[in-house]
């Protein structure tokens, strides 16, 4: 691989392991009030927008495990793809579909927040976006690393 392009994938993985970072920050945020007992005041934005009514749904654990405990998982396991594993051929890919599982995933709960509970959660769609910017980043690290090869 060319020096040059070297240097891009490092940028890029550097972004994506930030990112990952903030994404376990997220979902921790949404984790602490999946157990929450009292009210949010910050997330509750009149009828639209009510992180509790989607954090404490029945949608928000599954098979026992809570959601946002699956995201710092996932985001984890992309932070450490992206520094301790990135110089690994293999590990290109592997953040590219780790981050597309990730992606579908959240692209599932946030239909499940729009269409079946009908209200959103300003974290939730954050993680949305977090998850979105990896992918792109991690298609275009794995892109790179397999034309140069």
């Amino acid at each position: 691989m060319s020096t040059a392009v070297s240097k891009v994938c490092a940028r890029l993985m550097n972004a994506v392991a930030i990112l990952a970072v903030c994404g376990i920050v997220v979902s921790s945020v949404s984790l602490q009030h999946h157990y929450a007992r009292s009210k949010t005041e910050y997330c509750d934005i009149g009828e639209a927008f009510n992180c509790d009514i989607v954090n404490r749904s029945e949608y928000s654990s599954i098979l026992g495990i809570p959601v946002a405990l699956i995201g710092m998982l996932g985001y984890g396991a992309l932070a450490g793809l992206a520094t301790v594993y990135r110089a690994r051929h293999e590990t290109a890919a592997m953040l590219f579909g780790g981050a597309v599982a990730g992606l579908a995933f959240a692209l599932y709960l946030t239909y499940i927040e729009g269409f079946v509970l009908g209200v959103w959660c300003i974290l939730c769609l954050s993680s949305l976006g977090l998850i979105a910017t990896i992918t792109i980043l991690g298609g275009i690290v794995w892109r790179k690393r397999d034309v140069e090869r």
